[in-house]
C-alpha cells in the first residue's frame, strides 16, 4: 500500500501529456502493470513498475520490478498491441528518495 503515493504522483505527471494513452493497474500479459503508456503515432510503449523499499534496498527492489515486467509478459503484450519499441522502468521509492533502472526493447 505504501507504493500507492508514488504510483499516484507518477501517474499524475505522466497524464499531463495529453497525446499519450496512460493506464493504471491494467491487465497486461499474465499480470497487472502499475502504469502502461502507449504512444500509437510513434508505436512506442512504456511500462512502469513501482516498488516501495525500506532499509536501503533500492537496487534489489528495482531489479524485482524489472523481473516482474519480464516474467509477467508485459513487453510481449505491448508488442502484440502494435508497439515497436518498449521502454521499461523499474522504480524503487522510499520517503523522498527513489532509484530508477531502465531498459529498452526494440
Amino acid at each position: 500500500m505504501k507504493e500507492n503515493l508514488y504510483h499516484g504522483m507518477l501517474l499524475g505527471l505522466l497524464k499531463a501529456e495529453g497525446k499519450w494513452i496512460v493506464k493504471s493497474n491494467t491487465e497486461l500479459g499474465v499480470g497487472y502493470t502499475d502504469i502502461k503508456i502507449m504512444i500509437p503515432a510513434k508505436k512506442i510503449g512504456c511500462i512502469f513498475e513501482v516498488k516501495y523499499v525500506e532499509n536501503g534496498r533500492f537496487d534489489l527492489a528495482c531489479h524485482e520490478a524489472m523481473k516482474q515486467i519480464e516474467e509477467e509478459g508485459y513487453v510481449a503484450a505491448l508488442i502484440q498491441e502494435g508497439m515497436q519499441t518498449v521502454h521499461k522502468f523499474g522504480i524503487a521509492c522510499y520517503q523522498k528518495t527513489c532509484k530508477v533502472i531502465y531498459s529498452r526493447e526494440v
